[in-house]
């Protein structure tokens, strides 16, 4: 008898239901916890056409459940295996499943609703479902919610196909109590009484992966303008009605520039039915992209009077970003969680760009090589470096996707392929890509496809090292004469990360810049006759390079002679090798920025050399040397605090480092007077939110009087929501070791890690560099919840538990307790080594140069 190919498939698979168990036979599809490659890949072969229905009847009561009725349909191409239904909630939440209008008997196992075979049909299929809504995702507050679901948490709230490949659309039905906003996907349609309070019927949503869909509901101020012509709402709870106020016109403003600049940039309308956006206390986040309903955290945009021009930056980036994603992220998502980064630096690129034409006076190439090099850097040097783009086998782990390479070095890796191709060829792929792929997916290596054709030049290949692998190179001067610029793989690889830069030639009193294209282990400058013969390199001077570049503090004697950015390079560079040890110690740098800081009217290099001025201090002087340069220090930052020239703006940044920097019983009883309101400084505003900081720093720094400091606090906010958060951080505050104990040990326990920037701030008040000879005993059990932080936490939470932790922390005892936990788990998950390894470098380095 003969068979083919197709015929012996067929007979296999019929011997194979024979001698099978029964339930092998019908569930060949493995069914484990979290969404796997392989249920997805499935899934999407199967699946189109997917519709939501969805009620949730949300009640005032926090403690109250939420219930949920889901109508969810869908085509479906083959029935020959059982469908799985995520959803990560007790089965008890589950009280009703229909499948095409029968009782289903449906199979509950591992974070699965497991829907037989045989109640499935070709084509158009019908599953209803009552339920009691999880509540990992909804963030209830006592009088408001919000949802949060990226990457993989709406199943943790109502049962779905949670892939980002399965794009559906969402029709969305609130019953709230009396006196609730809403915000949602969808336009509201309409709302009616119900019973004591209102029902809310949302339109359809547009075509959307399930991370997007949201909602907001409870007690808001809603604000609708319009702005070139379209309408935008946005929603808060802030109770200071000046900050709500000086702030909205720039907030509206900015959307709609971002938005203007986008459709020209694109050629591409906004793509989705109406563009608003809600301002949340306590947010997890900056901020979080959804389709018509975008969430910031409040204070990411309601700025303090007298903002620092960094505020003000980082503002009408992070509005920019979000806005970015309508097109990157949004319109094309990417297939699987491995290609989050390429929604990410889109973003992050787009923004560096939208964000140009708002500030004209500020050097934007400074300033984007102050928001992405550093960060950076803060991985790519650790033992736990990882690449760009990474392998996921289940969208379990999504959440460790994310951090500083895809958010910060992605966009220099895309700025050194724009330089690549040229700014004209760059802007032409993208138009293509957006139309190619509008309201689907796409991968990166699809992207390459595009830029490739454009160019000679092999991107594939420059691609695996930028983008498939972990790292930076180790970039120096060869030689002087001839000049030649090595480039060294630190991994022994001999990886090459080919890029362009400039090099700065000081020669007598000559300077001149040239331009480098490192493509080799070694390569050869030509340098113009009057540098001939150089004293000194200043390599990356244009800050387009990355790496980490050889620098030589003698450089700062020509500080007065470079540029802003040039000296963000250097400052950069130095702070990067004394991290090496190469040749530059923690107490030069530290008495060199006291030399440069007065000296400063750029306001990002003054910021970024106070953020490093400060991590010396209280991370990488031993005590004897902070003791010594105390008195300096704090002359310093209360000299600029009350330099007559200095504008609030620039006051508040230097009383900012004051308030971290001091410990003199001068210092410390002057910010007491401040913060008493018995003595005020001209020019200096401070909010309630610089009041509740400046309060906390006081009680940890003068133990003796923390009851009446927290107290007095406490009575004087006026906003329930910063209220609830100081109450819940006082613990951390406390001068009683016992109190403090007890407040870490509850954080063991999920539900008091809720709101998670409350537990972040608290979290760096346990770990107060004044504290870690008492708060190194936490390190062991904060190692041992990572696992249970990464199930239950949102997709940043784990590094900040853990940046948060080892920050101050130095001691021989502090490293080999890490060293210990890692080297008894030889299997442990490698997604979690590498965090662990990344926020403990700063430990590790600080063990080392205290020494």
């Amino acid at each position: 008898m003969t068979f083919f190919r197709h015929d012996r498939l067929l007979l296999l698979i019929a011997l194979s239901m024979m001698i099978l168990p029964s339930c092998e036979r019908q569930h060949p599809l493995t069914v484990e916890p979290g969404v796997s490659l392989q249920l997805a890949e499935y899934r999407k072969s199967v699946l189109s056409d997917i519709r939501y229905r969805l009620h949730f009847i949300i009640p005032e009561q926090r403690e109250a459940a939420i219930d949920g009725a889901l109508q969810l349909t869908f085509n479906l191409s083959g029935t020959r295996l059982p469908l799985q239904l995520d959803f990560r909630a007790p089965e008890e939440n589950l009280i009703s499943v229909k499948a095409n209008g029968q009782a289903s008997e449906y199979r509950f196992k591992h974070e699965h609703i497991v829907i037989p075979a045989e109640e499935l049909i070709p084509g158009e299929n019908e599953i209803s479902i009552e339920f009691i809504a999880g509540e990992d995702a909804l963030n209830r507050n006592p009088e408001y919610l919000y949802t949060l679901f990226v990457p993989d948490r709406a199943r943790t709230a109502f049962p779905v196909f949670d892939q980002p490949d399965l794009k559906s659309v969402y029709e969305l039905t609130l019953t709230l109590p009396e006196g609730w906003e809403a915000l949602a996907n969808g336009v509201l349609l309409e709302e009616q009484p119900d019973g004591d309070g209102r029902k809310l019927r949302f339109a359809e949503s547009d075509l959307i992966p399930s991370y997007l869909f949201s909602f907001v509901a409870g007690k808001f101020e809603r604000v609708t303008r319009s702005v070139n012509g379209r309408d935008m709402t946005l929603i808060h709870r802030e109770t200071d009605i000046e900050k709500v106020n000086r702030n909205l016109d720039d907030i509206f403003r900015l959307h709609g520039n971002a938005l203007e600049w986008l459709e020209a940039y694109t050629g591409i309308p906004h793509p989705y039915q109406k563009f608003d956006f809600a301002l949340i206390p306590g947010f997890q986040y900056n901020g979080m992209e959804h389709v018509g309903a975008i969430l910031y955290r409040s204070d990411s945009l309601f700025l303090d009077e007298d903002p620092s021009q960094s505020a003000l930056l980082g503002r009408a980036s992070l509005i920019a970003h979000e806005t970015a994603h309508m097109w990157f992220g949004n319109l094309v998502t990417m297939k699987w969680f491995n290609d989050v980064w390429t929604k990410e630096v889109y973003a992050n690129f787009m923004a560096a760009k939208i964000v140009n034409p708002e500030f004209p006076e500020v050097d934007h190439d400074l300033n984007f090589l102050v928001r992405h090099y550093p960060a950076a850097y803060s991985v790519d040097r650790t033992q736990g470096a990882n690449p760009i783009r990474q392998h996921l086998e289940n969208l379990n782990m999504a959440g460790q996707m994310y951090g500083p390479i895809i958010y910060q070095k992605a966009p220099i890796m895309m700025r050194q392929l724009e330089t690549l191709l040229g700014e004209t060829l760059f802007r032409t792929g993208i138009p293509e890509y957006l139309e190619r792929f509008s309201h689907d997916n796409a991968t990166w290596p699809e992207l390459v496809a595009i830029f490739d054709r454009l160019i000679d030049q092999d991107l594939e290949r420059w691609s695996d090292v930028w983008v498939h692998t972990a790292g930076r190179p180790h970039i120096g001067v060869e030689s002087v004469s001839p000049l030649k610029i090595r480039q060294h793989d630190p991994s022994g690889k001999s990886r090459i990360w080919t890029q362009a830069f400039e090099a700065l030639i000081f020669s007598g009193d000559q300077r001149c810049a040239v331009n480098v294209t490192s493509d080799a282990p070694v390569v050869e400058i030509a340098l113009p006759q009057e540098c001939s013969d150089p004293d000194q390199v200043l390599l990356n001077s244009d800050g387009m390079g990355y790496g980490l570049f050889e620098a030589d503090q003698e450089l700062l004697n020509q500080w007065p002679n470079l540029s802003d950015l040039q000296t963000g390079v250097l400052l950069i560079d130095l702070y990067e090798n004394m991290l090496e040890q190469r040749e530059i110690d923690p107490l030069e740098m530290v008495q060199s920025l006291i030399k440069l800081i007065p000296e400063a009217h750029n306001q990002l290099i003054l910021e970024l050399a106070l953020d490093k001025l400060g991590t010396i201090q209280w991370s990488f002087l031993t005590d004897e040397q902070r003791s010594d340069m105390q008195a300096d220090i704090e002359r310093m930052l209360w000299d600029g605090v009350q330099d007559p020239d200095h504008d609030g703006s620039l006051k508040r940044v230097f009383f900012n480092s004051y308030r971290n920097a001091a410990m003199s019983d001068e210092a410390l009883d002057r910010l007491y007077e401040i913060w008493s309101g018995r003595v005020q400084v001209a020019g200096l505003s401070l909010s309630e939110t610089d009041l509740i900081s400046l309060a906390s720093e006081l009680s940890i720094k003068m133990p003796d009087r923390f009851e009446h400091i927290a107290a007095t606090q406490l009575d004087q906010i006026e906003n329930p929501d910063r209220r609830r958060e100081f109450e819940f951080i006082m613990p951390a505050l406390s001068n009683d070791r016992e109190t403090r104990d007890r407040f870490f040990d509850s954080l063991m326990g999920a539900d008091n890690r809720r709101v998670e920037s409350w537990v972040r701030t608290a979290l760096g008040y346990l770990h107060h560099p004044l504290r870690v000879d008492e708060s190194e005993q936490y390190l062991r059990a904060s190692l041992e919840i990572l696992e249970e932080l990464q199930v239950t936490g949102d997709i940043f939470f784990p590094s900040q538990w853990l940046n948060l932790t080892f920050k101050h922390h130095w001691s021989d005892s502090a490293v080999e307790t890490v060293r210990a936990f890692l080297e008894e788990r030889p299997d442990y998950n490698e997604q979690l080594r590498m965090r662990i390894l990344q926020a403990a470098d700063d430990l590790f380095r600080a063990n080392q140069l205290r020494k």
